[in-house]
């Protein structure tokens, strides 16, 4: 018997380890060993032609770069911009979640689609799309001079709320999905046990669906605030390389001043204070849960 369970191991072993094996050689390959990389760098200088002086041993002067004023106007200027893009998120996303749950059930996967259908789109042509619109002779400016609401173009493009704008479109899709995920699953019992008690409407959203749909809510903000806070793309194309972000900081350190040790180490703490933030995000998701 014993000898039996010993000889059926090896196959149930062989097949974990196939199936786990493509899933773990990509963690390995595309996420730790660049991790590693990123670790290494930090504790070294750059050098004068931008390559890695490891000649000089190692520092811990990188780290130090970052109590610099600078950096912390960046990052409180992230900070602020992905904060007001995922309020607008949360504010324009929970109505449409609403009304897409409250829709026939043949008509739900219609409108699904729909939110869905710009990552169809290469990210770059949606943003260029943006630049159209918003330039001084796009359709927005050309409409409000033809209908005499402004005299002169108004100066939308490589502004912040551009930037606030491109973000917005870029992410409401993240906020929507799980929103209607957590007001689908809402029991409609609670609702109706809700309105025979003599709730209104408006009652029962606060009392009964708004709490209830909260943990879709905050995993929703989290799917929006954090691919903000490191985009680069939206900022340099909508904000003209006017306003600077994080991402924009790390992708110059790498692409533009070569020093990759320093951008290793932004994007270390970028990372760091992420993890932060879902850990955070998990631990308020269960108490929400609970209750």
């Amino acid at each position: 018997m014993v000898g039996a369970l010993k000889a059926g191991r090896g196959p149930r072993l062989r097949a974990r380890v196939v199936l786990i094996g493509p899933g773990l050689s990509y963690l390995v390959v595309l996420l730790l060993l660049p991790l590693g990389l990123l670790i290494g760098y930090t504790l070294f200088r750059r050098g004068r032609f931008g390559q890695i002086a490891y000649e000089d041993g190692a520092t811990g002067e990188n780290f130090t770069r970052l109590t610099d004023s600078l950096y912390a106007s960046v990052l409180t200027d992230s900070l602020r911009i992905a904060a007001v893009t995922t309020v607008l998120a949360l504010l324009l996303g929970y109505p449409t979640a609403y009304a897409i749950a409250r829709l026939p059930r043949r008509w739900r996967t219609v409108a699904l689609v729909l939110v869905v259908l710009p990552f169809w789109t290469n990210f770059l042509i949606r943003t260029y799309a943006w630049i159209v619109l918003l330039s001084s002779k796009g359709v927005v400016n050309t409409a409000l001079t033809g209908i005499g609401v402004i005299d002169r173009p108004l100066q939308l493009l490589y502004t912040e709320p551009a930037v606030v704008v491109g973000l917005l479109y870029a992410y409401l899709p993240l906020m929507v999905l799980p929103l209607y995920a957590a007001i689908e699953r809402v029991d409609v019992r609670l609702l109706e046990a809700s309105a025979d008690l003599g709730a209104r409407p408006a009652r029962t959203f606060w009392s009964v669906t708004l709490p209830l749909t909260l943990p879709g809510a905050l995993t929703g903000c989290v799917f929006v605030f954090v691919p903000s806070l490191g985009n680069f793309v939206v900022p340099e194309l909508l904000g003209g390389g006017r306003t600077v972000m994080v991402g924009t900081l790390i992708r110059d350190q790498f692409l533009t001043a070569r020093d990759w040790p320093f951008g290793s180490v932004l994007a270390l703490a970028l990372m760091a204070f992420l993890v932060l933030l879902l850990m955070a995000q998990a631990w308020a998701g269960r108490r929400l849960g609970g209750r």
